[in-house]
């Protein structure tokens, strides 16, 4: 039986999309440049970004704008808080909850449909509002799902302010100056950006792992023309801006972290979407093994037109803590909103119910606060990408320190943890890992109650981790960036033209760098007889 407009669960529906504006539409429609504008316009405002690199990114922008002080940023590895700020920058799941802003905006909300953080941006499109002004920000595909939960929010499309073209296959060697390459795994984007290395003089390189600094480090490389090419993973498509000409697919599948899949119409939409930028056009393709981008899919990136998301990925914000069964039973409640489905089990909820499994937990969480530290600890990201087991093993540890005689986190953890990350030695792979483990010390001590002296360890967090992407910055460009090369092909004025694949190529290469070097050393030897002349001669005339 369907349900009139009359009925509480209506006027509840309704409430929801009070004095929300929606505002859709692909990428290149200035969304996020449009959130910034109206958070300034407010005397105070708080946006929720995907992505803690971009949550970087916006930081800094509205830092220009308004001057540090008046801005804080709150990611779950990185905190930075002025006395008074007016304008908060988060993650979504790290937006705080007790803020009472003017304005409130939520970024890329399609993502309320994805497997594992879907629930996160759901329940902050349902429930985050700003006293005057709330805008929620997503593709257009994301109409229907807006329509359903939030009705009566004001929608606005925007249209792109570029045209997007497909161009075909083309060889990685023949591919256009200012070109993003876009690979599934860290091994193909090592692999590719070591054939542009060898054949175009370098090539940035942009993954989800690196750190903010690491990552700005590499995009100033391609941004200020160092190298033309800059070979990133998907985590590209989420609003991450740079000035790309051409988006090139080294393949069109990918691991989700469930199993291996083809990617989705919308997904190659978005990250293909990079090229391009204000009014400037774009084209994308695919190169190196991939297979060619079906003419159906083509058609609709061209035309960013898909199929739309009819819902989202929902779980309840309103816990059960008189039990540890009890809570345990609130995270499966069923959604009572239509277009909403219940969350699979998520890395938070698989934790706890695998640390439930020890029978003298269940007696310790009979106290209410003690439970509610058992979940926050679960809630612990895993950033080093370990074994379940294992990360559930620090998560006991953290409980246990948290709920002992201390109760907070041991000192002596924290001091073994920096000591064994705070190295610069070794190659590329073992520099990303200590990293990973530095965000996941960082997240401990970003959270305030769970130790002492938490300013103290966060500064020293924030300098280890500046350290350690320093350095990585240093060695991706020392095994990415052949600046010989590079300065050869700008010399020859060549970078737009088609590169010789194979030995031919090699060949050619060797002979014209062969010639350029012996044509440097010449000049260099009559450089220095010239010098060695003019000194005789002036000995001479002092005589």
């Amino acid at each position: 039986m369907s349900l009139s407009f009359s009925s509480p669960v209506s006027r509840d529906a309704r409430a929801r999309g009070a004095g929300v504006t929606a505002v859709l539409g692909p990428t290149n429609t200035g969304k996020t440049h449009l959130a910034i504008e109206r958070m300034l316009a407010h005397s105070s405002g708080l946006i929720g970004l995907p992505l803690r690199l971009l949550a970087r990114e916006v930081y800094n922008k509205v830092v220009d704008r308004v001057g540090a002080e008046n801005v804080a940023l709150v990611t779950g590895e990185e905190k930075i808080k002025p006395r008074n700020p007016r304008f908060w920058v988060s993650t979504v799941e790290a937006m705080p909850r007790d803020l009472d802003c003017a304005f409130v905006a939520i970024d890329e909300i399609q993502l309320g449909s994805d497997l594992d953080r879907g629930h996160v941006f759901t329940d902050r499109m349902l429930n985050r509002r700003g006293r005057e002004e709330t805008l929620v920000l997503g593709a257009a595909t994301v109409r229907p799902m807006v329509e359903r939960l939030l009705p009566g929010a004001n929608i606005v499309q925007r249209p792109r302010l570029s045209t997007l073209i497909h161009s075909g296959d083309r060889k990685i060697t023949r591919l256009p100056r200012r070109t993003a390459i876009v690979a599934f795994s860290v091994d193909e984007v090592y692999a590719i950006a070591e054939l542009i290395r060898r054949q175009r003089g370098g090539a940035a390189v942009v993954m989800g792992s690196l750190s903010p600094r690491t990552r700005n480090a590499q995009v100033a490389l391609y941004q200020s023309g160092e190298v033309d090419f800059l070979v990133a993973t998907d985590a590209i498509g989420m609003g991450l801006n740079m000035d790309v000409d051409h988006v090139a697919f080294a393949g069109l599948s990918k691991f989700d972290g469930r199993r291996t899949r083809w990617l989705t119409p919308p997904e190659i939409g978005q990250i293909a979407g990079r090229a391009g930028r204000y009014r400037t056009d774009g084209t994308f393709g695919v190169t190196g093994d991939s297979p060619e981008v079906d003419a159906d899919i083509v058609a609709a990136v061209e035309s960013h037109s898909f199929e739309p998301i009819p819902g989202a990925q929902w779980r309840t914000s309103r816990l059960d803590f008189g039990s540890l069964k009890a809570l345990l039973k609130s995270l499966s409640t069923p959604p009572g909103i239509d277009g909403l489905k219940l969350s699979e089990e998520a890395l938070d909820e698989t934790t706890l119910r695998r640390l439930a499994q020890d029978e003298d937990l269940d007696a310790r969480c009979r106290n209410r606060e003690v439970l509610r530290t058992l979940w926050e600890v679960a809630q612990t990201p895993d950033f080093r990408k370990t074994t379940l087991d294992e990360h559930v093993r620090l998560c006991r540890m953290l409980f246990d320190d948290l709920t002992g005689q201390q109760g907070r986190v041991s000192q002596r953890w924290l001091a073994e943890q920096f000591k064994a990350l705070d190295r610069l030695d070794g190659d590329i792979d073992a520099l990303a890992g200590r990293l990973s483990n530095v965000r996941t010390v960082a997240y401990v001590v970003n959270r305030p109650d769970w130790v002492r002296d938490p300013r103290g360890w966060q500064e020293r967090a924030r300098a280890l981790e500046d350290r350690l992407s320093d350095t990585l910055h240093e060695r991706l460009m020392a095994r990415f960036i052949d600046r010989r090369t590079s300065v050869l092909m700008r010399a020859l004025n060549v970078q737009d033209e088609p590169v010789l694949a194979g030995v031919a190529a090699g060949l050619a290469l060797g002979l014209v760098a062969h010639l350029w070097l012996a044509a440097a050393a010449a000049l260099t030897t009559a450089a220095c007889n010239t010098v060695e002349g003019v000194g005789r001669d002036t000995q001479a005339a002092g005589q």
